[in-house]
């Protein structure tokens, strides 16, 4: 089969894959095709998601898309006189994409388009299309039957808080999306609103749909940059094209979205936090009730979700809820986008259904630890989220399985630490996280943060170690029930996770530190 006259060579404009000198790699391609006199025609896609292998470069043969990675700078000449246009052999040769193994096994619903070509790129609108030819309260039924949760943590069921909204009379409702992604070994939602970012309108705009909503904003993260300049030019091209405006593809109903940039609080990922920030205040937590279902942004009934609770809507509304809700296990339907990070060797997302093991994802998938030392603990939930030992590592991630264990799923981050890992300073860290980033409203969390810090160093430094511990406990129960969001709620989730598994970091139970830990230390020194 012959090469047609101009190839097309996929490299990702991903923050990660710049990161990785996607730009460069680009840009070399480029300059030795044209060298050589070879018609090439370079896309800018998103990412696939197995980001150890960035810059990930798939060229489009006549067999299909081969894919080539890492690629750097110094790699091209080599690839090209290899004959990589026609897919030839390689050392960085990796085979068809969809071939890869951390890439075949997942079953991609949200990310299904992530990564084929141009983000901005004509997409059907099928979810939009359907929802404009069915009633409101049809669409709440159908994503009310899918089974989905909120992606964003807490993991509520959705369709009961649209339900709510548009059950609340107002002659304004808003829809907003939290993109103000915070947690450690989370980017699921960067890569969508680089990657395919007319999924996430098209979510929101079916959720306007189903609320009678007319305004939607999209709250992003500032270090989110790029992600910022890539959803502003798909709110443009979505425009253009009719989809948002006075008439979303000439239906007569008006729905149109703006976006807003966090100044950079973690805490503002806190729903109502983050409606303060939106409406121009300091972000601090507001008391509930009300919800913001009832009275949310500008004190109207709101629709908050985050990116990926959005992004899986238009599915639901194109392919029905009897398609979602046969993904997953037990009442956790559909698929979530598993995120590995820190020392793993295979970092990157995957999007996989409810049900499997975490020691199928990071090892059988992430390939265990990149240092190749045994693992030690796993974070799930990001930063609030608890240390999982290793005998709780065959559990199913279920949003109810961990709930029932104190464990949470939050918003799909992992992250892996091998046994070098000193489980008494990563509960110090939480806490003094908390301290950092509280917004200062509740006692417990500004206090008691402040104060988990120093009982922390005086349990490893020994002074009075038993009387300590106690009061870190009682802490803690202190924090869990009266704090007024998860900031300071959750923070004991990791400290105590660390205290019951690993006493031994915190000098308990056995006054010998465990050999890898103690090597650890002494590099430190």
């Amino acid at each position: 089969m012959s090469r047609p006259a101009r190839t097309t060579i996929h490299v990702p404009r991903d923050a990660a894959a710049i990161a990785m000198d996607a730009d460069v790699v680009a840009a070399a391609i480029a300059g030795q095709a044209g060298s050589r006199g070879l018609p090439v025609d370079i896309v800018r896609n998103g990412s696939r998601g197995l980001l150890w292998l960035e810059t990930l470069v798939e060229v489009q043969t006549p067999t299909g898309r081969i894919a080539y990675g890492p690629v750097g700078m110094a790699d091209v000449p080599s690839l090209f006189d290899a004959g990589w246009l026609d897919g030839g052999a390689h050392p960085l040769r990796l085979g068809p994409t969809e071939e890869i193994p951390q890439f075949k096994r997942q079953q991609r619903l949200t990310f299904a388009r992530c990564g084929l070509g141009d983000p901005l790129a004509p997409v059907p609108w099928v979810g939009l299309k359907t929802a404009l030819e069915i009633a409101a309260e049809d669409i709440v039924l159908e994503v009310l039957d899918s089974g989905l949760r909120g992606r964003g943590g807490a993991a509520f069921p959705a369709g009961i808080k649209w339900r709510t909204v548009a059950q609340t009379p107002s002659t304004q409702k808003y829809v907003v999306c939290n993109a103000d992604e915070g947690d450690s070994g989370t980017y699921a939602d960067r890569m969508l609103l680089e990657g395919d970012p007319f999924l996430l309108i098209e979510g929101m705009a079916i959720a306007a749909l189903a609320v009678g909503a007319s305004k939607g904003f999209v709250y992003i993260r500032s270090e989110y940059p790029h992600a910022v300049t890539a959803f502003e030019r798909a709110l443009q091209a979505a425009r253009a094209a009719g989809v948002l405006g006075r008439s979303m593809l000439g239906s007569g109903k008006a729905f149109d979205i703006e976006v807003r940039v966090g100044g950079g609080s973690y805490v503002c990922g806190e729903e109502t936090a983050m409606l303060e920030s939106l409406e121009g205040k300091r972000g601090i937590v507001r008391a509930k009730p009300p919800l913001p279902a009832v009275q949310g942004l500008f004190g109207r009934p709101t629709v908050i979700n985050n990116v990926l609770t959005f992004a899986a809507v238009p599915t639901i509304l194109e392919k029905g809820a009897e398609f979602y809700k046969d993904f997953g296990s037990g009442r956790s339907r559909g698929t979530l986008p598993f995120q590995l990070a820190g020392n793993i060797r295979h970092g990157g997302l995957f999007e996989l259904p409810f049900g499997l093991s975490l020691r199928e994802l990071v090892f059988d998938i992430g390939g265990g630890t990149r240092s190749g030392r045994p693992a030690k603990a796993i974070q799930v939930g990001g930063p609030l989220g608890a240390y999982v030992p290793e005998s709780q590592w065959d559990l199913p991630l279920d949003y109810d399985v961990y709930t029932g264990k104190g464990l949470v799923l939050g918003h799909g981050g992992i992250v892996v630490h091998d046994d070098t890992a000193d489980m008494a300073q990563l509960a110090r860290f939480a806490m003094e996280f908390c301290a950092i980033e509280s917004c200062g409203k509740c006692t417990p969390c500004r206090i008691g943060s402040t104060r988990g810090v120093e009982v922390i160093d005086k349990i490893v430094l020994n002074h009075d170690r038993p009387q300590q511990v106690r009061l870190l406990r009682d802490l803690c129960d202190t924090m869990l029930a009266g704090s007024l969001c998860a900031m300071g709620g959750m923070t004991p989730y990791p400290v105590l996770s660390a205290l019951d598994h690993y006493p031994q970091d915190f000098g308990l139970e056995d006054s010998s530190t465990p050999e890898p830990l103690r090597q650890h230390r002494a590099e430190l020194a």
